[in-house]
């Protein structure tokens, strides 16, 4: 005997299995976010920004999360992609590709950078105190999503929307053992009646 033969029954197991799925797809996608975001730059020590501008496109769209890790200035090489204040102890940065390294009479180095969607070099030439970092990686488009946070509110949101995303998981989980056993208990019900009502059935005949 089969317990789920009304279209209402199938109907709401169909819908509540969507929701399952697309829960979890919530919450492997907000868990991706923070990993790349928030935990791998931590990690590595690395600091992620957004790019604003259309100077890197097409490769980097507004909106990109660009993740920037420290580097000895003296390494960086003509094509590199590079992060940078545009006044030394300027909290304002760029990031921009490399395309001349010089170094001065003093022996102190110099680069010419350039944006990849822009026709001329940049005006200022950058020196090694203003270089944040050489890009590590980056996420077109996910640099939206994170520039809604940003600062001190970072960590507590980080840490809320994780405890939150397990514990949602846990009860998901838990709410699918529980689904189980009530069906697993239903079943067992049904079969024990069936049975019941076959011997039933058997003493009559005889």
């Amino acid at each position: 005997m089969n317990v789920d033969r009304h279209p209402g029954g199938r109907l709401r197991a169909a819908l509540g299995w969507c929701g399952q799925v697309l829960s979890w797809v919530v919450i492997l996608g907000f868990t991706a976010i923070i990993t790349i975001s928030v935990l791998i730059p931590r990690i590595g020590g690395a600091t992620p920004y957004v790019i604003l501008t259309s100077s890197m496109q097409s490769a980097m769209p507004p909106g990109t999360l660009v993740v920037a890790k420290p580097v000895d200035p003296e390494t960086l090489g003509v094509g590199t992609v590079i992060t940078y204040q545009l006044n030394s102890g300027d909290p304002t940065v760029v990031t921009h590709r490399i395309t001349e390294v010089s170094i001065t009479s003093t022996g102190e180095y110099r680069f010419q950078t350039k944006g990849d969607a822009n026709d001329a070099a940049d005006a200022k030439l950058v020196r090694p105190v203003q270089v944040k970092g050489e890009r590590w990686y980056y996420v077109p488009y996910v640099g939206y999503l994170t520039n809604l946070v940003t600062g001190s509110q970072r960590q507590v949101f980080t840490m809320v929307v994780v405890v939150g995303l397990f514990g949602y998981a846990a009860w998901m989980f838990l709410g699918a053992v529980r689904d189980r056993r009530r069906k697993a208990t239903a079943t067992t019900t049904v079969t024990t009646t069936a049975t019941i009502s076959e011997t039933e059935r058997e003493l009559v005949d005889a």
